[in-house]
């Protein structure tokens, strides 16, 4: 046989099968196409243990990113793998709901050769602060930290520097920054005649500097931004839960939100560096706790500082080993950094579009970054993908990667499209997370906290209508005494936890990635 003959469809399917096969449990992706036939035997999937070792998802719109993200979550609950994903569009709500049968359908699952039956997955829907359908997701300001905050404020180097001091004051001070109010009251504080000279021992924030910093926050609460920030702050660990034995699907509804592309791709990061600090290290397990799709990622490294991105890649390479698989989901490889890219084992790349100078630069890279084939001409390939079809290399089992295939996605078991808006958030108030988090919280924190120090009356507290009872401030439990309660008998311990050196100490150990604060 001539050497540029192509390879018989036998040795096609046992090359591509070799790469794919495992002991354990699989992620399903497709079948193999080779010279425009699919061979059904030509099995494509990743090892359920190599899911940990993070993913891209790429393509130009329309080219099937979306339900490939969707057949993935699928899969993955499936075998009991819990999974977070970022509905941008609303797309995803049909997850929880079962696929109506057409003939492209059926006909995807007859050329593919599988059985393919109609399947809900088990959903939680989530949305930022309660804006739009779902579990209202929230988190104070302190625990979002200084560095994620500037990312979202647009704040330069020296802004950053200075939201850093203003952190560092409020947490040596006792001052919880639980919203944007607490954080543009303290700005206010440091900066005027009392609270400068306090400032200044630790650095100082200019006048120049402050005016922006509270400038850029007056526009996110114009924005509805202040929505965002409160408590109760969202557990991460209620990410991780099963229900009748598949792994439940969090899917975080960002329609409502979409002009707000900053905020919502910080709050990703915000979650997945939450998941980092929380979770215990676990080393290599057969399947992951938690596979956390991060869709548009470009949104988070676009104008991102070298430090920022290192910590992005720090988080990455690290929590691993916490059992959480990432999945990057964008429509370019390169607009994920090199250092982030170079950690994604998994890649799924749907049609890329030459339109453009920068499209066929992008081209080229994305060829240049795949090992050789003698299958296909990837350049070309890459160009006549069509939708629902991807070029898949992954990591076997034995953490090798696998050889470069063109493959037909499998076709998605769930309804394929957005929910009614109303079904979603009647599924969210289902939810058992609702109770805990349906109702925002309002305790003292450093507005009321800086209105006492300095005498004034409680700017928070609105004045009763004439005639009408005041209304007791709700008490609410946060795990602190009340004023009053009796006090354990102290320990050498516990007074040197509550000194000056003590605080410190357990700031310094709490302080995790992008200076998040644990209070």
């Amino acid at each position: 046989m001539a050497d540029d003959a192509p390879a018989p469809p036998a040795d096609f399917s046992a090359r591509i099968t070799a790469g794919y096969t495992a002991e354990g449990a699989v992620v399903g992706l497709g079948r193999g196409v080779l010279d425009g036939t699919t061979h059904p035997d030509a099995v494509v999937q990743i090892p359920a243990a190599m899911c940990n070792r993070h993913g891209l998802i790429a393509g130009a719109t329309g080219t099937g990113k979306t339900v490939t993200l969707q057949v993935l979550a699928e899969q993955l609950s499936a075998i009991g793998v819990p999974v977070f994903a970022a509905d941008m569009k609303g797309d995803l709500s049909g997850l929880s709901a079962p696929a109506q049968p057409n003939d492209r359908l059926t006909g995807r699952a007859t050329e593919l050769g599988i059985t393919w039956t109609p399947t809900a997955c088990p959903v939680t829907f989530l949305s930022l602060g309660g804006i739009g359908p779902g579990v209202p997701v929230r988190a104070p300001v302190t625990a979002f930290g200084p560095e994620l905050l500037a990312k979202v404020l647009g704040a330069n180097e020296t802004q950053r520097s200075s939201l850093a001091l203003v952190f560092r004051y409020a947490d040596e001070h006792g001052l919880p920054l639980l919203d944007l109010t607490d954080l543009r009251d303290l700005l206010h504080y440091l900066t005027g005649d009392e609270g400068k000279a306090e400032l200044k021992a630790i650095g100082g924030v200019s006048a120049a500097t402050a005016g922006v910093l509270l400038r850029s926050i007056s526009e996110m609460e114009g924005q509805g931004g202040d929505d965002f920030f409160g408590e109760p702050e969202f557990a991460v660990t209620d990410l991780l839960r099963t229900e009748g034995g598949k792994g439940v699907i969090s899917c975080l509804e960002l329609p409502a939100v979409q002009t707000k592309p900053k905020l919502f791709s910080t709050f990703l990061m915000w979650m997945l560096a939450e998941l980092f600090e929380t979770l215990p290290e676990v080393g290599d397990l057969d399947q992951p706790k938690l596979v956390f799709f991060f869709d548009e990622a470009h949104l988070l490294f676009e104008d991102a500082s070298d430090e920022f991105l290192d910590q992005v890649a720090q988080t990455v390479r690290l929590i691993r080993s916490k059992g959480v698989g990432v999945f990057f989901v964008t429509q370019l490889p390169d607009d994920v950094p090199d250092v982030v890219l170079a950690q994604l084992g998994n890649r799924v790349q749907h049609a890329l579009r030459a339109h453009t100078p920068r499209d066929a630069k992008a081209l080229k890279a994305v060829v240049s970054t795949y090992a050789t084939t003698e299958d296909y001409d990837l350049e070309k390939a890459l160009t006549e993908l069509g939708t629902g079809e991807a070029i898949v290399t992954i990591l076997s089992e034995k953490g090798a990667p696998t050889p470069v295939v063109w493959t037909k996605m499998l076709p998605p078991s769930s309804f394929l499209g957005a929910l009614d808006p109303a079904v979603v958030q009647a599924a969210g108030e289902a939810s058992p997370l609702w109770p805990t988090y349906a109702v925002a919280i309002d305790r003292e924190s450093a507005t009321e906290l800086l209105a006492a120090k300095m005498g004034v009356p409680n700017p928070t507290a609105a004045a009763p209508a004439e005639g009408a009872t005041p209304k007791a401030k709700p008490t609410v439990t946060t795990g602190k005494k009340k004023a009053g309660a009796k006090k354990p008998d102290a320990s050498p311990v516990t007074d040197y936890l509550k000194s000056r050196e003590g605080r410190s100490m357990l700031n310094t150990i709490a302080r995790g990635v992008f200076g998040m604060l644990k209070k």
